[in-house]
C-alpha cells in the first residue's frame, strides 16, 4: 500500500521566540504535526498540520484501558548541515514489539518513514546545530474508539510530535537499588514502551528523590538481586575493563542507544558480557578495590554517568572520568549520529522531503 501525506502549513511560526540555549524538555513543540487515523483495517487520512489541541471522547479506550504506546527517537543537524533520523527502522521495529504486546495494530515502514520526512522536513528550522541539541521526536499510537468496555479497539490514532531537547540529565546521578517495588515481570509488557510501564515507577522514583537521589536502579521483580534498569535508561558498568550489561527480556527495553554503545565496543574489541548481574557482584566489585564505572544509556537521557550507588544503606561510588570508556564510546556514537564520523553501521536515515498532497492506496 502506498502512503502519500496531505501537507497543511501552520500560517504562523513559534520559531523566532524560541530560545535555543533554554531548551525544557517536553515543553515546546514545534510548528506542526503528523497524525493519521486507523479505521476499517488500514491506515488512513495521513496529515502533517498546525501543532494544535484535539478533542477526544471522555469514553476513548486509551483513558480507561490503557491501550497506548509510543517511541523516543532523535533527528540531528550533521556537519554537513543535512539533518539525520539516528536508526528509525530500529526504532518502527521496537514500536510494531510494543503495539503487538498491546494488541494494537502495526505501523507499516513506508507510512512510519515518510511522516518522518514530511514532519521534519516542513519544520527543519527546529534543527539546531547547538553542541548537544537535537530534535527529539515522539511517536504515539493510541486507541481513540469511543466506546467502553475491555476489548480491543476499532479504531486508533497515530501521532508524530517534534520538539528541540538538550541533555535530559545534567551531569552525573545518584541512584538507589530498588528492592521493594518492582518495574516488570516475566510474562508482563516490561520490553514494550507503553504507558503502564511508567506510572508505576513514579511512586518509587518520588521516594527515592525524598532520600536525595536521583533514579532507581531496578531489580528483577522475583528476587529483587538482579539489575535490569535505571529510571528511563538501561544501564551499563564497566568492571577492570569489561562492559556488563544485563541482557534482554521481556522485562527490558531493547534500547536502541543499547545496542548501538555494545555494537561499537564489540568492533573496538573490547570485552563485552550481556548477563545478568546482581547488585551483591558489585559491591563485591567495589570491596575488592576494582575499576568499576556505571553508566546509563537511552535516547533522552543519552550517556548519563552513575556517580553513586546506594545499597540498602550503604553507598558505593564508581569512578566519573571525562575519559571513561563509557564517555569515550558516548562520544564516538554522537560523532556518528552528527556525521562527525563516517556511517559505517548505515544507521543515519537523512531526511527526504515529501511534497505530495493527497493519500493513496
Amino acid at each position: 500500500m502506498n502512503y502519500t501525506i496531505q501537507l497543511q502549513r501552520s500560517s504562523s511560526s513559534r520559531l523566532a521566540a524560541y530560545d535555543f540555549n533554554n531548551i525544557l524538555f517536553g515543553q515546546n513543540p514545534t510548528d506542526h504535526l503528523f497524525s493519521a487515523t486507523y479505521r476499517d483495517g488500514r491506515w488512513q487520512d495521513a496529515t502533517v498540520g498546525p501543532f494544535q489541541e484535539f478533542l477526544i471522547s471522555p469514553l476513548a479506550l486509551c483513558l480507561h484501558y490503557g491501550q497506548n504506546v509510543f517511541e523516543g527517537m532523535k533527528a540531528f543537524r550533521m556537519e554537513n548541515g543535512q539533518i539525520s533520523i539516528f536508526r528509525p527502522d530500529k526504532h518502527l521495529q521496537r514500536l510494531n514489539r510494543s503495539l503487538e504486546r498491546m494488541c494494537m495494530p502495526e505501523v507499516p515502514q513506508e507510512l512510519f518513514i515518510g511522516a518522518l520526512d514530511t514532519l521534519i522536513g516542513i519544520d527543519e528550522a527546529w534543527v539546531s546545530d547547538l553542541p548537544g541539541n537535537s530534535l527529539y521526536l515522539r511517536p504515539l499510537v493510541f486507541a481513540s474508539e469511543a466506546r467502553l468496555g475491555v476489548h480491543e479497539a476499532a479504531e486508533y490514532k497515530f501521532l508524530i510530535m517534534a520538539m528541540p531537547i538538550a541533555n535530559y540529565y545534567n551531569g552525573s546521578v545518584r541512584v538507589k537499588v530498588e528492592t521493594r517495588y518492582t518495574r516488570a515481570a516475566e510474562g508482563g509488557a516490561g520490553f514494550a514502551k507503553h504507558g503502564g510501564n511508567y506510572g508505576p515507577a513514579l511512586l518509587p522514583t518520588r521516594l527515592a528523590k525524598q532520600e536525595g537521589f536521583d533514579q532507581v536502579l531496578w531489580t528483577d521483580g522475583k528476587t529483587h538481586t538482579f539489575i535490569e534498569e535505571s529510571g528511563t535508561m538501561n544501564v551499563m558498568f564497566v568492571i577492570d575493563g569489561t562492559l556488563i550489561t544485563p541482557p534482554l527480556t521481556d522485562t527490558i527495553l531493547d534500547g536502541v542507544n543499547r545496542d548501538a554503545i555494545l555494537t561499537i565496543a564489540r568492533e573496538r574489541g573490547l570485552p563485552v558480557e550481556e548477563r545478568a548481574i546482581a547488585y551483591t557482584e558489585l559491591e563485591e566489585a567495589f570491596k575488592n578495590n576494582k575499576s568499576v564505572e556505571a553508566f546509563g544509556i537511552g535516547t533522552a537521557a543519552v550517556f548519563t554517568p552513575i556517580r553513586e550507588i546506594a545499597v540498602l544503606g550503604t553507598s558505593y561510588y564508581p569512578s566519573v572520568q571525562e575519559k571513561s570508556l563509557g564517555a569515550e564510546l558516548s562520544r564516538e556514537l554522537n560523532n556518528i549520529r552528527t556525521g562527525k564520523q563516517s556511517d559505517r553501521y548505515g544507521w543515519n536515515h537523512i531526511v527526504q522531503v515529501t511534497k505530495k498532497a493527497e493519500i493513496a492506496e
